[in-house]
């Protein structure tokens, strides 16, 4: 089952882009421009694993809208246009697990949401793409229904693929997110490891020029 956020963002522009990259990602969303509207709507549909709130909305605001996300058992992460140490460290104290200044990089954004939601206990554990089911916990990995075993970097470099499908991933990126920052191997040791897992699984994964890969749906 998809991971659902609630989005409650009044910048349209901002939160278009929020929500066309959840989706590729593979997140359910619902979203909201107004901050009262989305508290009221939590009557009867409180359904959701993270939150994404802007602070400043009209209606109630975000820092407002905390304690009653917090009592649905919903972790938050702000979205904020103030980068004063004040205001960021107001959300945190309050009990948001992670605040992100405006403008910010979407893949960071989604890297935040990731570890927000392993944190809770509310990470996605299974994946399912094109003929392929992944079980993150079972470390298990089948094609068709047939098992495929993978070398256990194989895995957690198709396991990064999967959380953030639709994003350009650098080699560097790749690397620390797989290999630690403590690595000092060359980057060839990625296109080594993604040749292997395009050539057992079949997966589109686009090699993007000078910068890394891509998964895409």
């Amino acid at each position: 089952m998809k991971n659902r956020i609630l989005v409650v963002e009044d910048d349209r522009d901002i939160r278009d882009i929020l929500l066309l990259n959840l989706e590729l990602s593979g997140y359910a969303y619902s979203a909201f421009e107004d901050g009262a509207a989305a508290l009221a709507s939590l009557d009867t549909d409180c359904r959701y694993d993270l939150a994404l709130l802007d602070v400043m909305l009209p209606g109630t605001d975000g820092f407002a809208m905390l304690g009653p996300l917090k009592s649905f058992g919903i972790p938050v992460i702000f979205l904020t246009a103030k980068a004063d140490v004040v205001s960021r460290v107001h959300g945190l104290r309050d009990g948001a697990e992670d605040t992100i200044v405006k403008p910010f990089e979407m893949l960071e954004l989604l890297a935040r949401v990731e570890k927000v939601l392993e944190r809770s206990g509310k990470a996605q554990k299974q994946f399912a793409y094109r003929d392929l089911n992944v079980d993150l916990s079972a470390r298990s990995v089948t094609k068709s229904g047939v098992p495929i075993h993978l070398q256990p970097l194989e895995f957690d470099l198709l396991a990064v693929f999967l959380r953030f499908r639709n994003c350009t991933l650098s080699r560097d990126r790749l690397l620390a997110e797989v290999w630690g920052y403590a690595y000092y191997g060359g980057t060839r040791t990625v296109d080594t490891h993604v040749a292997k897992i395009r050539r057992v699984l079949g997966l589109n994964i686009v090699s993007v020029p000078k910068i890394g890969y891509r998964l895409e749906d």
